[in-house]
């Protein structure tokens, strides 16, 4: 029998057997126990009834004028008479018998002492020198009865002890265990972002090891998770002041030289560098929003956020290339607003980037904090879709993509528990790209 994989319905099933087990031999033994005491009891009660019985037989019958005449004794009252008796002589004639008793069933006369026939219990005694022999009686099924009622009044306790027994290791067996689902529920809840070391004070001591090493692996993890953070964050920032120098003098370099090819090798090298500087600008942003506090204890209007970004943005395109749409009434929210504004950075960006230019991006945040970003262009199928908030992924062959934009976006999601919705074609459209977040809202007293 397999054995299931809940604990605590294992130590339930276990303990119940048990005591079932223990219980039941405890009744067997019990039983025989009795039984044999009993039997005891009752052939004592066999000799005891024919030593008193024997001298008033013994009276009863040599008074009499004639000899040997059989004489049953007449019941008081009716009853049912356990123990019969017949009074015989030596040849083996009844001279005496109790009102139930039957000649057939007792065997020939053999001395004293003990007999048992396939029926029946017997005790023989005599008397005036084996003239006179009494023999008394007991059905067996009179014992059996008794033993039955024996039995089954120490097995009856068991239809109610089990159940009430069972019953009570699972709910003590549930209080038990109720520290190691409270442990379970605290690292339910630990990510990437919080593995700090979970409170284990309360877990039984046969648990403490396992969640020590627990504890001990979630601060390892923790630890190489920061030093990666810190080490892109660090370096992307290191990046910044060369790569602006570099670019500078590139730039400086295409004003001063007169050769044409030198020019489109300075100007190829201003398109690496400046790639390379919104790479490490993402890099930057992806190590903060990992690792950074993205909401706060005081709701702000994400609309100025949105209308600022959006403003930014469209200084570098053509005009009317972004149409935003901001709700009219305030849309508060407790999420970071540069952690947003990162978020509506990216996602207008990646739409610019990959759309076409011949329809503007639209960018709409709802009061219910719901923030849509589109744009017109070719359909992403359905398996690269699935594959476009991994990192450095690009859904076509654009050269100054980071492929960090939508991983971005998708890390700030899953950090404020939004799930991150992709579609393409775009809604109400058979072309295009569209990606929805839903933002953490705090309702405005009406």
């Amino acid at each position: 029998m397999r054995l299931p994989r809940s604990l605590r319905a294992r130590l339930a099933l276990s303990l119940g057997v048990l005591l079932t087990l223990l219980w039941v031999g405890t009744a067997s033994v019990t039983a025989l126990i009795l039984r044999r005491e009993m039997d005891e009891v009752f052939d004592s009660a066999l000799e005891e009834t024919v030593q008193r019985l024997l001298p008033l037989a013994v009276v009863e019958i040599v008074g009499r004028d004639d000899d040997g005449i059989s004489q049953r004794l007449g019941a008081i009252r009716n009853h049912d008479e356990v123990f019969t008796y017949v009074v015989r002589d030596a040849q083996g004639r009844v001279l005496l018998q109790s009102h139930d008793a039957d000649p057939a069933v007792f065997p020939t006369y053999d001395g004293p002492g003990f007999r048992q026939t396939a029926t029946h219990r017997f005790y023989n005694e005599e008397a005036l020198q084996g003239s006179v022999r009494m023999s008394v009686a007991e059905p067996l099924d009179h014992r059996a009865a008794v033993a039955r009622e024996i039995q089954i009044g120490l097995g009856l306790p068991l239809l109610i002890v089990i159940p009430v027994a069972l019953l009570a290791i699972i709910l003590a067996v549930r209080a038990s265990l109720r520290p190691l689902r409270q442990f379970r529920d605290r690292l339910d809840t630990r990510n990437a972002q919080d593995l700090t070391p979970i409170p284990a004070g309360d877990i039984p001591s046969e648990i403490s090891p396992i969640a020590t090493t627990l504890n001990g692996l979630l601060g390892r993890l923790n630890a190489a998770f920061d030093a990666e953070r810190s080490f892109a964050a660090n370096a992307a920032h290191e990046l910044r002041t060369p790569l602006a120098g570099a670019i500078a003098q590139v730039q400086r370099l295409q004003s001063e030289t007169h050769d044409p090819a030198s020019q489109v090798r300075a100007a190829d090298i201003e398109v690496t560098l400046k790639r390379l500087t919104r790479l490490s600008e993402r890099l930057m942003q992806l190590a903060r929003v990992e690792g950074g506090r993205l909401r706060l204890d005081k709701a702000t209007d994400l609309r100025a956020v949105a209308h600022i970004v959006v403003e930014d943005i469209a200084r570098t395109v053509a005009p009317d290339r972004i149409a935003l749409t901001l709700p009219d009434r305030p849309m508060m929210s407790d999420l970071d607003p540069d952690t947003f504004a990162i978020l509506c950075r990216n996602l207008v960006d990646n739409a610019l980037r990959h759309g076409a230019e011949s329809a503007p991006v639209t960018v709409v945040l709802t009061a219910e904090g719901r923030l849509t970003v589109s744009n017109a262009g070719e359909v992403v199928p359905p398996e690269k879709l699935a594959l476009l908030t991994d990192r450095f992924e690009r859904a076509g062959a654009v050269a100054d993509g980071s492929g960090l934009g939508l991983a971005i976006v998708a890390a700030i999601a899953d950090r404020i528990g939004s799930p991150l919705v992709l579609r393409s074609p775009r809604s109400g459209s058979t072309s295009g790209f569209e990606v929805t977040v839903s933002l953490p809202v705090e309702n405005l007293a009406t």
